[in-house]
C-alpha cells in the first residue's frame, strides 16, 4: 500500500518564507549581479543534482546520437542548468522591469501579426509551447498587451508557493487552469472563444499518443489535438528564446496549424500532434541548451503488440 504524504503546513510555510527571501534578495541585485549568481547556482546544481544530470545526458544521447560528442553533451547539460537559473532571475525581475512602454528593450516579436488578428477576431485559439527558453514569458506579455490567456499548469503541492506563483502569473490578467481536474474549464474557455495556452512536451504515459520527437517515439497528450479539432481552434506553436545580450528575448510564432487542413479522418489527431511536435523540435535545435532536457521525455515507449494465440487443432 502506498504511503500517503504527510501534510506539514508549518514546513510548507517555512519553504515559502525562504523562497520569498530569495526572491527579495534577487530583486535587490542588478541584472548583471543576478546573472552572476545564476551562473554560480547553475554550476552548483549541475554538481550536486546527479539524478537529473544523468537524465539530461541520456536524453541528449537519444536525441542527437553521434551528432554530439560526450563533451558536447556535457556542455549542453551545464548550459541547461545555467539557463534555468538565469530564467528564474529574469522571472523575479520581470514585474519590475517590463512594461507596455519599454517592452521593446527586452522583447522582439516575430511572426505575431496573424496571432494578434486572431485575438482581435475573438475566435478560439490554442497557443502551444514547450519547456524551452522562458515559457512563462508569453502569458505575461500577452496579458500586458491586453490579451490575457487562460493557461493550463500543474498546481504546486505547497499552497503558499502556489498562491505566490499565481500572483505573478495573473499580474497582467492571465488566468490559470489546473492541469488536474480542469477539463471543464478548458472546454468553457474554447467555447467562449478565448485563447488557451498549454505546454505540449511532457510524457503522457503509456496511454499517450506516440509521435516522432528527435527520431524516437514520444508519448504525447492527445487531448490538445482533439480539442483543436472539436472546437476548430488553430494551434499556434511558439517560443520565447533568449537571444541576448543580457535580458533579451525573441517571442516567436513559428507556425499556425489550422484543423481544417486535415481530412476529417481517424488519424487527424495523430497528424496534428506530429505537426506541432516537429515544430517544437525544430525550435529546440536552434539552441539545445535552452531546453529542459532534465525531464524524462521518452519515459514510456510503445508496447509491442501481442500476437494472437494460435488455435489448437481439434
Amino acid at each position: 500500500m502506498a504511503r500517503r504524504k504527510v501534510k506539514r503546513p508549518w514546513l510548507d510555510y517555512l519553504v515559502y518564507l525562504l523562497v520569498r527571501g530569495i526572491v527579495a534578495f534577487a530583486q535587490s541585485l542588478s541584472m548583471a549581479q543576478a546573472y552572476a549568481v545564476a551562473r554560480f547556482l547553475g554550476w552548483v546544481m549541475y554538481s550536486v543534482d546527479k539524478r537529473h544530470r544523468v537524465v539530461g545526458l541520456e536524453n541528449l544521447r537519444m536525441a542527437y546520437g553521434d551528432q554530439m560528442t560526450e563533451a558536447q553533451r556535457d556542455q549542453t547539460v551545464r548550459g541547461v542548468y545555467r539557463h534555468f537559473c538565469m530564467m528564474l532571475m529574469e522571472i523575479f525581475h520581470t514585474p519590475r522591469r517590463i512594461s507596455l512602454e519599454n517592452y521593446r528593450k527586452y522583447i522582439k516579436l516575430v511572426g505575431h501579426e496573424p496571432v494578434l488578428d486572431r485575438l482581435l477576431s475573438q475566435k478560439p485559439m490554442i497557443m502551444l509551447s514547450g519547456h524551452y527558453g522562458n515559457w512563462e514569458m508569453a502569458g505575461y506579455v500577452f496579458g500586458l498587451f491586453g490579451f490575457p490567456t487562460y493557461s493550463v499548469a500543474r498546481t504546486l503541492d505547497n499552497p503558499y508557493l502556489e498562491r505566490y506563483l499565481l500572483s505573478f502569473r495573473e499580474r497582467t490578467g492571465q488566468k490559470m487552469i489546473p492541469k488536474s481536474g480542469g477539463y471543464d474549464q478548458i472546454v468553457e474557455v474554447l467555447e467562449s472563444n478565448k485563447p488557451l495556452s498549454m505546454l505540449a512536451d511532457q510524457d503522457a504515459g503509456q496511454r499517450g499518443l506516440f509521435v516522432d520527437f528527435f527520431g524516437r517515439p514520444a508519448s504525447t497528450h492527445k487531448a490538445i489535438a482533439l480539442l483543436a479539432i472539436e472546437h476548430n481552434a488553430p494551434v499556434v506553436v511558439g517560443v520565447a528564446r533568449r537571444t541576448g545580450p543580457g535580458f533579451r528575448y525573441e517571442l516567436r510564432c513559428a507556425q499556425i496549424i489550422e484543423p481544417g487542413e486535415f481530412t476529417g479522418g481517424a488519424d487527424d489527431a495523430r497528424l496534428l500532434t506530429q505537426r506541432y511536435t516537429s515544430v517544437l523540435e525544430e525550435l529546440i535545435r536552434q539552441d539545445p541548451s535552452q531546453y529542459l532536457w532534465l525531464h524524462r521525455r521518452w519515459k514510456h515507449q510503445p508496447q509491442p503488440r501481442k500476437k494472437p494465440a494460435k488455435q489448437t487443432a481439434a
